[in-house]
């Protein structure tokens, strides 16, 4: 039998503020990299943390098996980007039935639907931008993707409130990684978002508000669990799942916009190659920061590479290291979408949103969704409209969690090039 490892132990007291302030994205890799392994421990909100990553690690982190979600999540986390009782803390048949309800409603189809509206929405937008003098890209990002969710979802918007509900979707993302005033407007954000949604469900029931059999909300609605439908504001939780992280998209637009313009050889092979418009969506998706790490705690004990992970034991996946971890990609730290063409699509080694199976395991399932609607992006930025990017802070800091260029992406002289796209 083989000798077991000692998992090296991180020398700082409790990491959390050198996580939030200091490291941010680079927290696990650079300790890693220190102790010369891809696992250590370490102290987080007072409590011990495993710590790897690798694409072997991601491999054995999602092994239903061997760790679960249930009962992770702290709670500051479900207060403002999660929710309480949302299918990101459920496990087994229970995590699987409701994600079955998610699945069911992005079909292709339906996702083509999703992809019409929010067209429908650039267009939209790009003429209201040709009348600004100033642009903020990612902030206009968020309001015309929740346009068009809210349209599929089933969700009433009013023109009036629709900047506000962008908002407050937004800043349950921006609440993630952040301490005192940020995460503070994030949780009242989605108290405001919980409440409004929960109301609607109720009215959904009742026959106050007619929706579409088709939509979202109604299945929502409707959707029974052991029997009895979901509580309001359960059902808002899930409502809002499918609304927040296509909001969050607008991260991943700003970046488009910023690699555009920091890597300018690229647009005119975007201009008409369909094909490397694929390579160049995985590739920011791959090489700009969006989800540090994910949790899990150990069903039973774990030997994994003769380290020992006692059973009840927390263990974070680094997200953001595998991404750029050198065994799997050449030049990590370079912005290359060519790399892609080459890519073995393992659901392991690139985890952006998260990585293993998307049936039966916690894969986000509107990762298609993400890809598409990226390409949507920057086919309007490249191909639907002319703008100039006046001089601003465009520096991305790893330790702000979720990143995001310091300007938010400022354009200026946007004007359209033609009336539509086809999507």
């Amino acid at each position: 039998m083989s000798r077991q490892k000692k998992i090296p132990r991180d020398k700082t007291l409790d990491g959390t503020l050198t996580l939030l302030r200091s490291d941010g994205y680079e927290f696990i890799r650079k300790r890693c990299q220190q102790y010369g392994t891809d696992m250590f421990q370490t102290r987080l909100l007072g409590k011990k943390m495993i710590c790897f990553g690798g694409e072997e690690a991601a491999r054995c982190f999602y092994n239903p098996a061997l760790f679960k979600r249930k009962g992770v999540l702290p709670h500051r986390i479900q207060a403002s980007l999660f929710g309480v009782g949302g299918v990101q803390g459920l496990d087994g048949v229970d995590h699987w039935q409701r994600k079955h309800l998610f699945l069911s409603l992005m079909t292709p189809a339906k996702r083509q639907d999703i992809l019409t509206l929010t067209a429908e929405e650039w267009q939209r937008a790009i003429q209201k931008w040709s009348k600004q003098e100033t642009v903020i890209l990612f902030e206009e990002a968020q309001e015309l993707i929740c346009r068009a969710m809210c349209a599929w979802v089933g969700v009433p918007l009013a023109e009036e409130e629709a900047r506000a509900r962008a908002f407050d979707f937004g800043a349950m993302v921006d609440a993630f990684g952040a301490v005192g005033p940020r995460h503070w407007c994030g949780r009242l954000a989605r108290k405001r978002a919980e409440k409004w949604l929960a109301s609607l469900i109720e009215e959904i029931r009742r026959g106050a508000v007619s929706v579409s059999k088709d939509c979202a909300a109604y299945h929502i609605a409707f959707y029974r669990e052991n029997g009895h439908e979901l509580p309001p504001r359960i059902a808002a939780v899930e409502l809002i799942n499918f609304i927040r992280p296509t909001v969050a998209m607008s991260y991943f637009i700003t970046f488009a916009a910023l690699a555009l313009h920091a890597y300018p050889a690229y647009r005119e092979r975007l201009q008409h190659d369909d094909d490397f418009l694929e390579f160049f969506v995985q590739e920011l998706r791959r090489y700009y920061p969006f989800a540090p790490l994910l949790g899990a705690r150990a069903r039973h004990t774990v030997i994994w590479h003769g380290y020992r992970i006692p059973k009840g034991s927390m263990v974070l996946l680094d997200l953001y290291g595998t991404n750029h971890d050198p065994r799997i990609w050449k030049d990590p730290d370079v912005f290359r979408p060519e790399r892609f063409q080459s890519w073995n699509e393992s659901p392991y080694n690139f985890i952006p949103q998260g990585g293993g199976d998307f049936g039966n395991g916690h894969r986000c399932p509107g990762e298609w969704l993400t890809i598409e609607a990226l390409r949507l992006a920057v086919r309007f930025l490249v191909r639907e409209m002319t703008y100039t990017v006046p001089q601003q802070d465009l520096h991305v800091s790893l330790t702000r969690i979720p990143a995001l260029p310091e300007s938010k992406f400022l354009m200026k002289q946007v004007q359209p090039v033609r009336a539509g796209v086809t999507v």
